[in-house]
Formats: structure tokens, C-alpha cells, sequence
């Protein structure tokens, strides 16, 4: 009896701190209103504003966690509809991804050279793997981490080369983004680790044929969609 009235004031205390008023704790608990205010007296009154908050929460709550539910069904399905790549498909997406992350040349700055930033993991991964289809050997790579003056520098660099399984010592000296009071950013924690560079060395011809896959994809989806349209 003594531990069951010793949860059930701990319960109230705790619906107390998240902001309940005296007659909600007691039409949840079943409890009566004289037991609860001498639970929770100690305890500081809800604002209106934070007693609202936490109701609307608590309304929502369940709703949140059905979509959580449906988002990752939904993923999860999609990501099951990819099935087994071929080499073909693998050479057709790097293209691809290349030629919207990577680093392209310019009419009025000619810089034929292969390289591509990003701070997604799975990117670099495909990115990577692309190269290797592509025979590109592993000494022609240099990476170099990209990344704000003010993170962890040191446990960026150990992510980024565990993730492409170099030595730390053989990344390039990173880029420090100096850090801008001003600026709040969002990308901060111990999930934040920058962008990883990665180089191709030598990469001149690599570059012009990738420019040449891309025009070739870009006209091939042009002239397919010409011959569905209807005269």
C-alpha cells in the first residue's frame, strides 16, 4: 500500500513538472485533489504558455509517432524496390551524382580536375565505389576534410578516414571555415563532421569523359521523351 501511494505521488510529481494543472493530475491519477496539492506544492506552478505547450504535445504526440511509423515503412519499402545494382546502373548514378556535387569547369575558368565535396557518408561511399568501377586506383585519390574553425577538427578527420579507410596522418591539412559569431548554425554536435573533399589526381581526361557521359545521358533523355510526345 505504502509503495503504491509512493508511485503514485512520484507520477504526480512528474505530471506536475511537465506542466499540469491540479485537476488534470487528478483525473488522470483517479486521486483526490487534496492528495496531489500536498504531492506537488513544492513544486513551481506551470506558466499558462509552457501548460499549453506540453498539452499540445501531449495531443500530438501519438500522431507523430504514427508518422514515424509510416515514413519509415515507407523508406524502408522504397529502398527494398532497388533490388541489386548492376554495373551499368552504378556508372549511369555516379555520372550523375558527379555532375551534381562534384566540381565542373568553366568557360571563363578552364579546370579540368575531378574532384567532389560532400558531408553526406553514404554519398562519399557511392562515390567512391563509382571511381573504383571506373578504375581509378586508390593512390590517385587525396582527401582533405572541409569543416567550421570552431568543431571537433581532429574527431572529423578519424571519422572521415575510418569512413575511407586511410590513416588519418595521410588526409591533406583541412579547411578550417572560419566561424562567424553572428551566424547561428544548425550543423553542430557530435553528428556534425564537415564535408570530406576527395581529389583525383591526374584527372584531366577523367574529367572530359565524364562531361562527355553527361552530355550523352542529356541527350538520350531528350531525344526519349521527343518520341513519346504525341505529334
Amino acid at each position: 500500500m505504502v509503495q503504491a501511494k509512493t508511485e503514485m505521488k512520484e507520477r504526480a510529481r512528474a505530471l506536475r513538472r511537465a506542466g499540469r494543472t491540479y485537476d488534470e493530475i487528478v483525473a488522470e491519477l483517479g486521486v483526490s485533489k487534496s492528495s496531489v496539492s500536498l504531492w506537488v506544492r513544492d513544486l513551481p506552478r506551470p506558466r499558462r504558455a509552457e501548460h499549453a505547450r506540453a498539452m499540445a504535445e501531449a495531443r500530438w504526440e501519438p500522431y507523430r509517432r504514427k508518422q514515424e511509423v509510416l515514413r519509415q515503412q515507407t523508406k524502408a519499402m522504397a529502398a527494398g524496390e532497388i533490388g541489386r545494382m548492376t554495373d551499368r546502373e552504378l556508372f549511369l548514378v555516379g555520372v550523375g551524382l558527379y555532375w551534381a556535387e562534384g566540381t565542373k569547369s568553366k568557360p571563363y575558368r578552364l579546370e579540368e580536375r575531378v574532384t567532389f565535396v560532400n558531408s553526406d557518408p553514404g554519398v562519399i561511399t557511392l562515390y567512391l565505389r563509382w571511381l573504383a568501377l571506373l578504375g581509378v586506383e586508390p593512390e590517385r585519390l587525396r582527401f582533405r576534410v572541409m569543416i567550421h574553425e570552431s568543431a571537433d577538427v581532429e574527431g572529423a578527420e578519424r571519422y572521415w578516414a575510418d569512413l575511407v579507410g586511410v590513416e588519418v596522418n595521410a588526409l591533406e591539412k583541412a579547411t578550417l571555415k572560419k566561424h562567424n559569431p553572428v551566424t547561428v548554425r544548425k550543423n553542430t554536435g557530435e553528428a556534425y563532421h564537415g564535408c570530406l573533399t576527395v581529389r583525383v589526381l591526374g584527372s584531366a581526361d577523367l574529367y572530359r569523359r565524364i562531361e562527355g557521359w553527361w552530355y550523352g545521358i542529356v541527350v538520350e533523355a531528350g531525344s526519349d521523351s521527343q518520341q513519346k510526345c504525341p505529334n
